[in-house]
């Protein structure tokens, strides 16, 4: 008896689930199709069935991953308590949550493969709108939401590892606290 749909689309993102899974521990671009079909036990014409080639398999499975970190990240963000600053710290909290199980070579494959490199971009320049439209009302926000993109940008491009030693994610920590502490400076100085 052949697949429902539902069955199919269960499998589908069974196997979406999977492919993140490895291309985070491992990274993507030394594996090939016949060795990802063997490790996730299924045929090479079942992941051909979710993307005709690697290239586009690759583009679906990063899609895949910051779509799903994304909806975690605001889901995080609307049940947040108390005000700007807290819902700009869960939501760079969030993103490094998000991006912590990636492994070296899953950001250098990011940087490395023009089509996720391109998702990885659009991604981010959505998170620095975010932190913008968070940030709305705050004396600054304008050039509060330039800064986190640009810095951001200097995170998806791997310069701020290079020139801090910070981790992707580490990096988002860190400019979450930056952030906290231009908003709510320490108490006793003057403004």
């Amino acid at each position: 008896m052949p697949a429902t749909t539902t069955e199919r689309s269960t499998r589908r993102e069974q196997l979406l689930d999977a492919l993140v899974e490895l291309f985070l521990a491992e990274g993507f671009r030394e594996l090939q199709v016949a060795d990802v079909a063997a490790r996730l036990r299924c045929s090479k014409s079942t992941l051909y069935a979710i993307a005709p080639s690697k290239e586009q398999l690759v583009a679906v499975v990063v899609r895949a991953f910051f779509r799903r970190s994304t909806e975690r990240v605001e889901a995080r963000v609307a049940a947040a308590a108390g005000g700007q600053a807290e819902r700009i710290r869960v939501y760079l909290g969030s993103i490094a949550d998000e991006l912590e199980p990636g492994s070296p070579a899953f950001f250098a494959d990011l940087e490395s493969h023009p089509l996720a490199r391109e998702i990885y971009g659009r991604n981010t320049a959505i998170a620095a709108a975010r932190i913008q439209e968070l940030a709305a009302g705050i004396e600054g926000a304008a050039f509060l939401g330039y800064v986190a993109g640009i810095t951001m940008e200097g995170i998806h491009r791997g310069e701020v590892t290079a020139a801090a030693g910070l981790d992707h994610f580490d990096a988002y920590r860190a400019l979450a606290r930056l952030i906290i502490a231009t908003i709510e400076p320490t108490s006793g100085e003057s403004a």
